[in-house]
């Protein structure tokens, strides 16, 4: 029988498969290249590019593509067949390394920002050799990077892969003045944990909202949601456990680490956990575990959502980010080390984390800002918009000591230069999770909890890589000038910390004291994303970026374009969809309903004239009200939406959209929910919230 270790990976031209399929020379070549950075030599690409056609052929593949990340959120793809002409009417089958290394795909009709206008179709995409390539529905998928004919970025995998560059570069110096010297690079790893909703195809499909928008526009909340707690890790039903385990096998043979499934708060919603890997594979793992989860759940009559919140009153969905930051001699930055030394070295680390979250609160939040993400934060189910860190009672307690310059009441007695006495072996586990907090540090990583369902981790990690090297430059800086390595470091953590403690909170984030708190010490809440996106072109932001080569100016704007645009876009579709099943399927079935009690009235009175018939009346009377009512809000919804296009400023659209349009598309659902439990459930036109949370 096959087992998991027979097919994991088997899909993946993999170091495995390179050793096998590779000449010895070539191999190192290539592997010297991925480790060091440096440009792919042709001739060796010319015989990875042959090696990996030859595997992918064996594997009944007939296309490649060059598989990249545009500002779209989702994959992008350009299939090529290895199909090349001969004199004689024939065909080869032929892949070199010019075609591995190079892609030009069509970049006019992805979002740009303006930087590419719609005749300029030229792009590019190059071969990510850090990342494996690998086949997918019988195309040999390679990971790319993707710019235009001019050099600027479109894609979400070249900032990354700078912003990696970047905090390794910083790191080693900083690793090199505490005598690591064998250290050469430090990589950011990350675990993406992967919430989703499971419905029921048939139901699905019976929903304009759904399909056009991913959440329920309109649904009064069912007499039964979460408030029995009972789903949460509950066990499997059939069709979920059927899922998941042709998901598991689809993501394995992909390579990717998924580890932990289970039930999530919410009714039919359910989450994916995958083991640690570097920051880029990662991000590339997570896009093909969304990609699998829609196809796999297809496959089962299913379909699966990732938008933040598909429905009101229930949980949404998230993405928790772990986070953290490894040498390539395999020690974790974040976990305190065996002596004294190793514990000065994970406090320097730790408060250049502290610092830099501190001073980029804004990009934090702007790195997770969408009109989906917007219904979910603060919600009691997801951290509030105000960034803050948790670091646990002992850990603080320990970083308060040496900021008003005390001995720590930690148990151990391992003194340090820094003047204080902290743990030698810091367990992983010495406080308790705190679920509300935004930036949690868990041990040895910190899992940043505001990323909605739907987002690629590359932006939110793009911002912690950066922000994090800019912080650890500035330490390199100071230390490398020092007198006294040691009593700079002391004087260096300390005052780190003292400057920047207001952001650590390691109580209830939800609470109203928390926000008057946060007030106080000067943190910023910004509730939405027309309050947080201008902050990323914020003249601090342009410049952190511009340091470290991660954006050029004229990039960063042309992304707050494209999300600005797109927040506007979003809830554009979602008023038009709401006003198109107000028009054609909710007022008509009201109305038909209401004309039959009265048909109902009329002839019960016709047989019986001394009945009161005060249901009937009454229901009609109401029902009529409130149909009249939706008719004049759905009216003024839909002039806000003519209103709004009429706006060119692309920041003053998306303002009036949130200001304008958003209220009143929440008037017309409260009418409309409020007549769906007046009306049999026969007569009204959409599956409910009942029947579409509790049939899978």
């Amino acid at each position: 029988m096959e087992t998991v270790a027979d097919y994991f990976g088997s899909m993946v031209f993999n170091d495995k498969k390179m050793r096998e399929c590779l000449p010895k020379e070539t191999y190192k070549a290539l592997k010297e290249t991925t480790r060091e950075g440096k440009d792919l030599d042709l001739n060796i690409a010319n015989v990875v590019a042959h090696a990996m056609k030859e595997w992918a052929l064996d594997n009944g593949v007939t296309h490649y593509t060059h598989w990249f990340q545009p500002m779209t959120g989702i994959t992008a793809e350009k299939h090529e067949s290895f199909i090349t002409p001969t004199k004689d009417g024939l065909a080869l089958l032929e892949f070199s390394g010019k075609e591995l290394i190079k892609g030009e795909p069509d970049a006019s009709s992805f979002p740009s920002g303006g930087l590419r206008a719609t005749f300029e179709a030229r792009g590019y995409t190059a071969w990510d050799p850090s990342s494996y390539a690998f086949i997918k529905e019988k195309t040999l998928c390679i990971p790319t990077a993707f710019c235009s004919y001019s050099g600027e970025v479109l894609d979400k995998k070249t900032p990354l892969l700078r912003s990696m560059e970047a905090i390794s570069e910083q790191a080693v110096r900083i690793l090199h003045l505490f005598g690591k010297t064998e250290v050469k690079r430090v990589v950011t790893t990350v675990g993406p944990e992967q919430e989703y909703f499971l419905l029921d195809k048939s139901l699905f499909l019976k929903r304009k909202d759904l399909i056009n928008a991913g959440r329920t526009l309109l649904g009064a909340r069912p007499p039964k949601g979460q408030e029995m707690e009972d789903h949460y890790f509950g066990s499997l039903k059939p069709r979920v456990a059927a899922f998941m385990q042709e998901l598991d096998t689809e993501l394995w043979k992909l390579g990717i680490l998924a580890k932990t499934e289970h039930n999530e708060v919410a009714p039919s919603q359910h989450e994916l956990a995958p083991i640690f890997t570097s920051s880029n594979i990662a991000t590339d793992h997570n896009q093909l575990t969304m990609e699998m989860m829609k196809k796999v759940a297809d496959r089962h009559g299913l379909v699966c959502l990732l938008h933040e919140k598909p429905f009101a009153g229930v949980n949404g969905s998230g993405k928790h980010n772990n986070w953290s930051i490894s040498t390539d001699t395999g020690v974790n930055l974040l976990e305190p080390g065996d002596s004294p030394k190793d514990n000065e070295q994970f406090l320097l680390f730790l408060v250049a984390v502290i610092a830099a979250v501190d001073d980029y609160q804004d990009l934090m939040r702007v790195s997770v800002a969408s009109a989906g993400n917007d219904h979910r934060l603060g919600a009691n189910e997801a951290p509030p918009a105000i960034v803050s860190m948790f670091l646990g009672d002992e850990l603080t307690g320990i970083l308060d000591s040496i900021a008003n310059g005390t001995v720590s009441a930690n148990k151990a007695r391992q003194s340090m230069l820094l003047g204080v006495h902290v743990l030698p072996h810091f367990p992983k586990d010495t406080t308790d999770r705190n679920r509300t907090s935004p930036f949690a540090f868990t041990g040895n990583k910190f899992e940043f909890r505001m990323l909605g369902s739907s987002f690629s981790v590359s932006g939110p990690n793009i911002i912690l890589n950066t922000i994090i090297a800019d912080r650890l430059e500035i330490f390199a800086r100071q230390l490398e000038g020092a007198k006294d390595f040691s009593l700079e470091l002391a004087k260096l953590v300390k005052e780190t910390y003292q400057q920047h403690r207001r952001i650590v909170f390691n109580g209830n984030n939800y609470s109203s004291e928390w926000v008057e708190e946060a007030s106080r010490r000067g943190l910023l809440n910004l509730k939405s994303t027309v309050d947080a996106l201008p902050t990323f072109i914020a003249p601090k932001n342009i410049e952190v970026f511009k340091k470290f080569n991660i954006f050029s100016t004229t990039e960063i704007h042309s992304r707050y374009d494209i999300v600005m645009e797109n927040y506007s876009k979003t809830i554009n579709i979602e008023a038009l969809t709401m006003v198109d099943m107000i028009r054609r399927q909710i007022m008509p079935a009201v109305s038909q309903f209401t004309g039959n009690l009265a048909s109902s009235a009329v002839s019960k009175h016709a047989l019986v004239s001394s009945l009161s018939l005060s249901y009937e009346t009454e229901l009609v009377s109401q029902l009529s009200n409130l149909c009249d009512s939706l008719a004049k809000e759905t009216e003024t919804l839909e002039k806000l939406v003519v209103e709004a296009k009429m706006i060119s400023d692309i920041t003053e659209s998306a303002r009036f959209y949130h200001a304008q349009i958003l209220p009143e598309m929440a008037t017309v659902r409260a009418i409309c929910d409020e007549m769906e439990l007046l009306v049999s459930d026969k007569a009204w036109p959409l599956p409910t919230y009942e029947e579409l949370l509790f049939s899978v």
